[in-house]
C-alpha cells in the first residue's frame, strides 16, 4: 500500500513526462498549424496585390481600390488563423475566440471607442466620401492634397511638405472643403487706383489681361470680370475675379495668381494710372521735436533759394 503512494517529486516528474508525451504527439499538428498561418499570410499578401491591381484597372477610384484590398487581406488572414487552430486540434479555442469576440464586442466598443469610431468612419468614407485621391481639401485648418485612406485615418499632404493623418471620424463629422471637386476654382485679388483715375479705363486694361491669358478658364459657366469693390482712404479698390483649372491647384491658385497681379500692376503703371499707398499721418510729440529726413539733389535744386 505504501509502495503505491508517490512522493510529490515523483508526481511532478510523472506529470511532466505525460505532458511531454502529449506535446510530442500534437507537435506535428502545431508545426503544421504554424506553417498554415505563414502560408496564409503570404497567400493573403499575394491575393491582395492581385485584387488591388484588378480593382485599380476596373475602378477609377484609387482610394476605394486600396481600401478593398486591405479588407480582403484582413479577411484572408483571419481565415488562415481559424484554419490553423482547427488543424492543431484547437477547435475549442477557435470557437471560444468567436464567442469571446461576439460577447466582448460591447466591452471592446467602450474600451476602444475611438478606434472603432474611426474604423466605421473609414468604412463609410470608402463608399461615400466628398473627395478622391490628389484632391485638394481643407478639414478645419488642415489644407492639402489627399494621398491615402486607411481604416483609421486619412493621409493629407500639405503644400509646405507636412504629412498629416486626420482621424476618419473627424473627416466624416466635420465640414470638408473640396477645392478641386469639379476641376475649377475662382481666384480673386484687389488692386487700388487713384481717385483721379478713370475707373472704366482701368477696368478695361485689367479685363484685356484676363481675356488674353491662355491659362485662365473662360466659357458660358465661368466668367472673368472686374468690379468696383471699395472706396478706401487713398484708393478706389477694384476686385479682379478669374477662373483657373485646379488639376495642379498650387500652380493655378498661387503661381498664376501672382503672374496676373504682376501683369496688372505693370499694365496700369504703363498706362499712367496711379497706384497710391495709404496716407500716413505723422505726429510730433514733446520728446520728438523734429523728424530728420534726406532730400534728393533734384528736389533741392527745384526749391527756391533762401534770401539772406
Amino acid at each position: 500500500m505504501l509502495a503505491l503512494i508517490q512522493s510529490p517529486t515523483e508526481t511532478i516528474q510523472n506529470s511532466l513526462e505525460t505532458y511531454y508525451e502529449e506535446f510530442l504527439k500534437v507537435l506535428p499538428r502545431i508545426a503544421l498549424a504554424i506553417l498554415v498561418i505563414i502560408l496564409g499570410v503570404l497567400l493573403a499578401q499575394l491575393l491582395t496585390n492581385f485584387y488591388k491591381r484588378q480593382f485599380q484597372k476596373k475602378s477609377e477610384d484609387p482610394l476605394m481600390s486600396r481600401f478593398l484590398a486591405q479588407a480582403v487581406k484582413i479577411v484572408l488572414i483571419i481565415i488562415a488563423i481559424m484554419l490553423a487552430l482547427r488543424i492543431a486540434g484547437l477547435d475549442g479555442i477557435a470557437t471560444g475566440l468567436l464567442t469571446a469576440v461576439g460577447g466582448g464586442a460591447i466591452i471592446l466598443g467602450f474600451a476602444f471607442q475611438d478606434i472603432g469610431k474611426n474604423f466605421l468612419a473609414g468604412v463609410i468614407l470608402a463608399f461615400n466620401r466628398p473627395f478622391n485621391i490628389n484632391d485638394t481639401i481643407k478639414v478645419d485648418d488642415i489644407f492639402g492634397k489627399v494621398k491615402a485612406l486607411s481604416f483609421r485615418y486619412s493621409h493629407i499632404k500639405t503644400f509646405d511638405g507636412r504629412d498629416i493623418y486626420i482621424p476618419n471620424s473627424d473627416v466624416l463629422t466635420k465640414p470638408v472643403e473640396n477645392y478641386t471637386a469639379d476641376g475649377f476654382y475662382r481666384v480673386d485679388f484687389t488692386v487700388g487706383i487713384g481717385y483721379e483715375d478713370d475707373i472704366e479705363a482701368a477696368k478695361k486694361v485689367i479685363q484685356e489681361i484676363l481675356d488674353r491669358n491662355a491659362e485662365i478658364i473662360r466659357d458660358e459657366f465661368h466668367e472673368n470680370f472686374v468690379i468696383e469693390d471699395e472706396l478706401a482712404a487713398s484708393t478706389v479698390n477694384l476686385k479682379v475675379f478669374f477662373w483657373v483649372d485646379t488639376v495642379d491647384y498650387r500652380r493655378a491658385s498661387r503661381v498664376l495668381r501672382g503672374l496676373i497681379i504682376k501683369e496688372v500692376k505693370e499694365a496700369l503703371a504703363a498706362n499712367d494710372f496711379n497706384l497710391p499707398s495709404d496716407v500716413v499721418e505723422l505726429k510730433l510729440y514733446k520728446n520728438t521735436p523734429e523728424i530728420p529726413f534726406k532730400m534728393s539733389k533734384e528736389v533741392q535744386s527745384e526749391l527756391p533759394e533762401k534770401e539772406d
